[in-house]
């Protein structure tokens, strides 16, 4: 794209964000107050607000090119986003993988079933991540793969009496057997194999617990260094950890030649949208990332003050062990932060990205998602894809399926009856 286009996008992207409101279609909601902190759902009361810049070295040289964006600017923002949002990850060590069974059949002979334990230490013990694989019984070579990052333990999001028992953190901060809990939905594992794609999935707290007062009982804790007792302002909070346990399965399927390495779509929702969009940034191995309802810290514009904000996230009773420490001092002066979601959409760029919203989330802000996305696609044209291409607000069931994807359901806050359908075509779109 030449230069001066993308410039002309970049002065559009700007415009569109003070003219938004016009054509925004959540339907205003009286305001409300969470943790002490209002809420606004009122378009009209969002305010202005100015994107740090996607185009622009920190030396304030602009980015011309592919070359210098892939090299310098993707770079800086990573550095930003770690150190003012999710915390620096430290590279996995003494990690390896204990695989059970491989290659199974499973459903009646309809799915290959695969499950592994990646062991976080030496001596195997705890904290241990879980991984089921289901792969299409009729390939012929290595296959796609959709890897889901779940709030459930395998045995409860999967009908599949065969699949080994786990542990889950319950409501008192206890691990208890999985067989205690109670399921978050079901994974419709033929459905997936039967459109020539893999699938897989651990719960994201084998990695990281999922609450205020968890640290010690994580991965993170593995990694202080000695005489260190709490991490350091930048260093990782639970997003970036679940984020780390990703990479480690791309690290088992890099070993498993029966799986694409090269074509690893990630997914999430809610705060596991926030995790799957920070990894798929952090981590080039990723080939696509498919965010559910990631909303504030996630990919809704935090600089909108619409539906949850930094502080509602940041508030000491809430979820300020998600993020780094660093991330607190945003929470009341949000347009002085250095980054922004537009920010993390663009890292994921040349990749794939498809952003899944609801029309009645407001309290994700579909709208805020839908326009980080717009201020995204200057990068995306600039590294030869096509972003959204559209600047009007696409009403629910309406998909828009280019290297930006966007599609809000009718429904709220989690997975909605036509998900699934829009991600297999963005799959099959991309990776097949």
């Amino acid at each position: 794209m030449p230069v001066k286009n993308a410039i002309q996008v970049l002065v559009l992207s700007a415009i569109l964000l003070w003219i938004a409101p016009l054509s925004a279609q959540i339907a205003d909601f009286p305001p409300d107050t969470v943790a002490g902190i209002p809420v606004n759902y009122t378009e009209a009361n969002v305010g202005e607000y100015t994107l740090p810049a996607l185009l622009q070295l920190e030396n304030g040289k602009a980015v011309k090119s592919a070359d210098v964006w892939m090299d310098q600017r993707r770079a800086e923002i990573v550095k930003l986003i770690e150190e003012n949002q999710f915390g620096r990850c430290p590279e996995p060590r003494d990690i390896s993988f204990e695989v059970h069974e491989k290659g199974v059949p499973a459903f009646d002979g309809k799915a290959l079933r695969t499950q592994v334990t990646i062991h976080f230490t030496k001596d195997k013990s705890r904290p241990k991540m879980d991984l089921v694989i289901y792969l299409p019984p009729d390939a012929t070579g290595p296959v796609p793969l959709l890897l889901n990052i779940s709030f459930s333990a395998n045995e409860l999001f999967i009908d599949d009496d065969a699949v080994r028992p786990g542990m889950i953190w319950n409501r008192e901060h206890e691990l208890i057997p999985a067989s205690q809990g109670r399921p978050f939905g079901k994974l419709d594992v033929v459905r997936v194999v039967e459109q020539g794609i893999g699938i897989a999935t651990f719960y994201y707290g084998d990695v990281d617990p999922d609450f205020n007062g968890g640290f010690d009982f994580g991965v993170r804790k593995l990694y202080l260094k000695p005489g260190q007792t709490e991490r350091a302002a930048d260093e990782w909070g639970s997003i970036s950890a679940w984020g780390w346990g990703i990479s480690c399965a791309i690290d088992y399927f890099e070993t498993d030649d029966t799986v694409d390495e090269k074509k690893i779509a990630i997914y999430g929702i809610s705060r596991l949208g926030k995790t799957v969009m920070w990894e798929g940034g952090r981590d080039p191995r990723v080939a696509m990332v498919i965010a559910s309802c990631s909303g504030e810290g996630g990919a809704a514009l935090s600089r909108r003050d619409f539906g949850e904000t930094v502080a509602h996230l940041t508030e000491a009773s809430r979820f300020p062990y998600q993020f780094a420490v660093n991330y607190q001092k945003w929470g009341n002066n949000v347009n002085e932060s250095p980054v922004d979601a537009h920010m993390l959409v663009a890292l994921i760029a040349p990749r794939p990205v498809l952003l899944i919203t609801g029309n009645t989330d407001k309290w994700s802000d579909p709208y805020g998602e839908f326009l980080a996305a717009v201020a995204a696609e200057p990068v995306y044209e600039l590294l030869g894809k096509k972003g959204l291409g559209k600047t009007e607000f696409p009403p629910a069931g309406e998909p828009i399926l280019h290297d930006i994807g966007y599609y809000m359901h009718d429904g709220g806050h989690g997975p909605g009856p036509g998900d699934w359908d829009v991600m297999f075509k963005f799959i099959k779109m991309h990776l097949q």
